[in-house]
């Protein structure tokens, strides 16, 4: 293998990132999969995934605003706490300044349902909701978002630090997937192009 240039593909490790099992409060699922607002800064999806590194763990969270697909907000950490998921709202707060009304939608993790994170919600005047459990087609464009990073991105590399690990998926967001990858959903149009236009209108 060695003189043919192979290498044995590594096993994929599986980290579960969806804590239900807590007490805190759960809301109802608003979003319904209705997954195709008529504007940008109406309806966020968000969730959390894992990128193994020879140092250990990567936790990714994300916020997709579903009218342009555009990850609007997201946080690594090595730990897998409520600021985690509070630093990507914030990103996206920051970053496009959503009126009233914004529904965010997660699943019933912990994180999520913190009395924090909540709050952090109620502060902007955005609105709760949340997966039912244990079903993902709920949030399916969250996970479709995963599948692919994993699928283009981190299957294919081998990340020797957790440093490296960020670099190269904040070049994914922000260099390709925002402002590169085409949606066929979108009309064949990357999510930038969809917010310029919108914003053109």
């Amino acid at each position: 293998m060695r003189k043919d240039g192979l290498r044995a593909k590594t096993i994929r490790k599986f980290k579960a990132t969806t804590n239900s099992a807590h007490s805190l409060p759960v809301a109802a699922n608003l979003l319904n999969r209705d997954f195709t607002p008529t504007g940008p800064n109406k309806a966020w999806v968000a969730d959390i995934t894992y990128i193994w590194t020879d140092e250990g763990w990567l936790y990714l969270a994300i916020v997709i605003d579903l009218f342009s697909r555009a990850v609007v907000g997201w946080s690594m950490s090595e730990r897998m706490t409520r600021t985690l998921v509070m630093n990507a709202f914030t990103l996206g707060v920051k970053r496009r300044n959503p009126q009233s009304g914004l529904i965010h939608h997660s699943d019933r993790g912990s994180q999520y349902a913190s009395g924090d994170f909540q709050s952090l919600l109620a502060k902007h005047g955005a609105i709760c909701s949340m997966s039912r459990k244990g079903n993902c087609w709920d949030n399916a464009v969250a996970e479709s978002f995963f599948a692919l990073l994993k699928r283009s991105l981190v299957f294919h590399n081998r990340y020797q630090t957790r440093a490296q690990a960020r670099q190269s998926i904040f070049d994914y967001i922000e260099r390709f997937y925002n402002r590169k990858r085409i949606h066929s959903s979108l009309g064949y149009r990357t999510p930038h192009e969809v917010d310029q236009l919108k914003l053109a209108a």
